[in-house]
């Protein structure tokens, strides 16, 4: 198991698991809206084929959570 942060929180995660399945798997849904009537976004597709579940990681922003390996000590935001 290893740990990351999401907007500052412990998340843990299997070695080698998405961002978004650690997510989801902790209860986290949706982490971004839309900028159109501000609907909750989070996983759609799960395999990369929709823009839904963009994240930053360690700074990096428009990152595929779906298709982003957790690691540890990773610092992600919605």
């Amino acid at each position: 198991m290893i740990v990351f942060r999401f907007e500052g929180r412990p998340i843990t995660a299997e070695e080698g698991q998405s961002i978004g399945a650690a997510l989801h798997a902790a209860g986290i849904r949706s982490w971004r809206t839309t900028r159109f009537g501000g609907r909750p976004r989070g996983l759609f597709c799960a395999i990369g084929a929709c823009f839904d579940c963009l994240l930053t990681v360690n700074g990096a922003p428009d990152q595929r959570a779906c298709q982003t390996v957790a690691r540890a000590g990773d610092e992600v935001s919605g």
